[in-house]
């Protein structure tokens, strides 16, 4: 049911989240997430095939973990997956930190293209 690939992940197409949620209001959320995502990789000045950077598995988890937050939210009692988003975002702390001692400067416009401060 996923269509699609990019540097950001995999998107789901309209029709596929309506035969899967059905609601209106999800699918609302859904474009929110998958427009968040595409403008992320628009801004980024990363190559689509570079996966290893600090900066692109920044990006990858910050998509995740947007991802899981909204599955969450809808699904409060699924311990396991809530485990997973405290793991991404430790994760995503880790490279973050690498980024900060290696090159403030990068580590500083990631942070402001991201808005995670």
């Amino acid at each position: 049911m996923k269509i699609g690939g990019y540097a950001g992940g995999l998107l789901y197409k309209n029709l596929y989240f309506l035969v899967i949620y059905g609601s209106l209001l999800n699918m609302t959320l859904i474009k929110k997430t998958n427009t968040i995502i595409k403008k992320k990789v628009v801004l980024s000045t990363l190559n689509i095939k570079d996966t290893g950077s600090p900066e692109a598995q920044v990006f990858n988890l910050s998509n995740r973990i947007n991802k899981l937050a909204l599955h969450l939210k809808k699904n409060n009692k699924d311990n396991h997956s809530r485990t997973g988003l405290l793991q991404m975002v430790a994760n995503r702390r880790t490279h973050l930190n690498y980024l900060k001692h290696k090159n403030k400067t990068k580590y500083d416009t990631l942070v402001k293209k991201i808005g995670l401060k």
